[in-house]
């Protein structure tokens, strides 16, 4: 019981001091606050404010008022309600996304770095490779061959295009790593690859790591909106995605009281990646040891 209670008082101070040190950064905090609400937002949205299932006629292409804060589509539906109803695909394959690249990134770059010899320089070979070809033409064939239809699905075939990339920043990274004194004792007191790799080297590695999937998560909405809007996947009609195409093909582009109808969702997908990116600048300080001893 004793040991439960110290576990949680050591986790809540934890927390206290990574708020601390996110505090530091107006931006990151600004950042992580917007990334938690848009998550927030994405997956319990829906339950609050439901999906308009009919038509309005008398508020189609409406303008912003006190009704619709951001307008009404060709519809006539809530473009705010719509905007929260298709967060959810676009956050899940995001962060999954990230996720997934990442883990493959880090476990492959750290691995042959630190073997070395004829493994990292087959495994470099095979990367660069890769990295030659052009993802978002490759991305697009295999989107129409596999008949994406579900957000994991998808994740894991964005990130199976994404992870090289990642996995040569990570190598140049424990390549340097592996000369400090504390990764050369492990290496004689032979902890094993794995452990040294998950144990040592990552942690060290982690703020870069987290920005990278951060980066990860940005690309990843670029390439599913990219998607979504030429038709290849197909998604619910709230995705933001979506509603970027159906309002072009509404012709909204030739109809200034329509304009909303596209920048409701073109705002959302900016936002979120704002958020995104404001959030990784204070992450440095959240991981650096020395500045969390310091609080």
């Amino acid at each position: 019981m004793q040991q439960s209670i110290d576990a949680v008082a050591r986790a809540w101070r934890e927390t206290v001091k990574t708020f601390k040190l996110l505090s530091r950064n107006k931006m990151g905090l600004f950042g992580f606050l917007m990334t938690v609400a848009i998550v927030f937002l994405a997956f319990f949205g829906p339950i609050i404010w439901p999906p308009e299932t009919s038509a309005n006629v008398q508020d189609i292409n409406a303008g912003v008022s006190q009704h619709h804060w951001l307008g009404a589509d060709f519809q006539g539906q809530d473009n705010l309600r719509k905007v929260i109803n298709g967060g959810k695909d676009m956050v899940t394959v995001a962060f999954l996304t990230g996720l997934i690249a990442t883990l493959f990134g880090v476990a492959i770059g750290s691995f042959s770095a630190f073997v070395g010899g004829a493994v990292d320089g087959v495994l470099m070979e095979l990367v660069n490779m890769w990295l030659t070809i052009p993802r978002f033409p490759l991305l697009v064939v295999l989107a129409t061959v596999l008949k994406l239809g579900d957000p994991v699905t998808f994740s894991l075939l964005i990130a199976f295009l994404d992870w090289p990339s990642l996995s040569r920043q990570v190598r140049s990274q424990v390549l340097s790593l592996k000369k400090r004194d504390f990764i050369e004792a492990a290496t004689m007191l032979d902890l094993g690859t794995r452990n040294i790799i998950f144990s040592e080297l990552v942690p060290n590695m982690m703020s870069f790591i987290v920005i990278s999937m951060i980066g990860t998560m940005t690309h990843a909405i670029y390439q599913q909106v990219g998607l979504v809007f030429l038709g290849i996947v197909p998604y619910s009609g709230s995705n933001w995605g979506v509603m970027i195409t159906a309002a072009m093909n509404r012709g909204v582009l030739y109809n200034p009281q329509a304009m909303w109808s596209i920048l409701a969702p073109m705002g959302a997908i900016v936002l979120f990646q704002l958020a995104l990116v404001s959030f990784a600048r204070s992450l440095d300080e959240v991981f650096n040891p020395r500045l969390r001893t310091s609080v």
